[in-house]
């Protein structure tokens, strides 16, 4: 039965129904994360890769005084069009925004933590996203710190991504992971990827080489009826010299006193101006790889689910 305030698109509903495999896909990253229009192309992109793997795409926002599981193309154009000259039309939603921004009618996009908990309500297991929230650099100092990790604790969702934000604290983001009891594991990588790079210096302790490994993992962890799982894998294409960009980023939002919910916009928006776009084609190429990883997990995990049922 689907929640009170929560619309399901009917493609959605039907392949819940029929137990085939959906890939949630935040919305935040197309109305606060890429610029207009590539953010639009992006999402539509994102939504193919998706179904190039097998699942059902499922991006999802909040409009019309509902939790919508499965935006259209009209509402993901709308979203990505609010984009444009900072209008700010469309809020940028954390987990725990969702229930009033439902009750105000307003339209809003979500983060990893507010899909995580849309996509757990919804019944889906798996969601696709570029970089998590974490904690900021300078976080001893302002207490910077995205809801997206306890998110990710609390709600049964396998996160596909490609690392944290590379503008944020990557070592203290993986304490607090640790600390919040959410597993970590590198898909075809031994080292915690850094979202614009390969590498972060920080080993993984588990890593899955093949599909069914990730799959086996979640069985596991969701037979205890824990929280969720962050799956993390490199990007296909680096941006070099990003951290140099970013530390120039870092010195100009504090210069202007951007603060809360839009340093994150801010920064990725710098970053990429001062790479001359290379930062916005990494991004770009990892959300799609993301997507796609996703869909092929989501796929296994309908399979061993049919499987089950068909022995039971």
């Amino acid at each position: 039965m689907t929640p009170p305030f929560v619309r399901v698109a009917p493609e959605v509903a039907a392949a819940l129904a029929e137990g085939r495999p959906v890939v949630a896909l935040e919305s935040a990253v197309i109305a606060h994360g890429l610029p207009y229009p590539a953010n639009i192309e992006t999402a539509l992109a994102m939504e193919a890769a998706a179904r190039a793997g097998g699942a059902v795409p499922a991006t999802i926002g909040v409009s019309g005084g509902a939790l919508v599981i499965g935006l259209d193309e009209p509402l993901i154009t709308k979203f990505g069009a609010s984009a444009q000259g900072g209008r700010g039309e469309v809020a940028k939603l954390g987990a725990r925004d969702l229930a009033a921004a439902v009750a105000l009618g307003w339209d809003g996009a979500t983060t990893v933590g507010a899909t995580a908990r849309a996509a757990a309500l919804a019944g889906i297991q798996v969601m696709a996203t570029g970089g998590i929230g974490g904690v900021h650099r300078g976080a001893a100092q302002t207490w910077d710190i995205s809801g997206d990790l306890m998110a990710l604790a609390r709600y049964p969702v396998v996160v596909v991504c490609a690392g944290v934000k590379a503008i944020l604290d990557i070592p203290a983001t993986l304490e607090w992971l640790e600390m919040l009891g959410v597993p970590v594991v590198g898909w075809r990588c031994r080292e915690f990827p850094a979202f614009y790079t390969a590498s972060s210096g920080r080993r993984l302790v588990f890593s899955a080489a093949e599909v069914g490994e990730l799959a086996r993992i979640w069985e596991v962890e969701r037979a205890w009826r824990s929280g969720g799982l962050l799956v993390a894998q490199p990007p296909p294409e680096e941006a070099p010299g990003v951290e140099a960009a970013i530390q120039s980023a870092l010195a100009a939002a504090l210069a202007a006193g951007v603060q809360g919910a839009a340093v994150t916009p801010y920064l990725l928006a710098k970053v990429g101006e001062l790479t001359d776009g290379k930062s916005l084609h990494a991004n770009v190429a990892l959300l799609k790889q993301n997507a796609l990883a996703a869909a092929i997990l989501a796929r296994e995990l309908a399979i061993g689910n049919q499987v089950q049922l068909g022995g039971a």
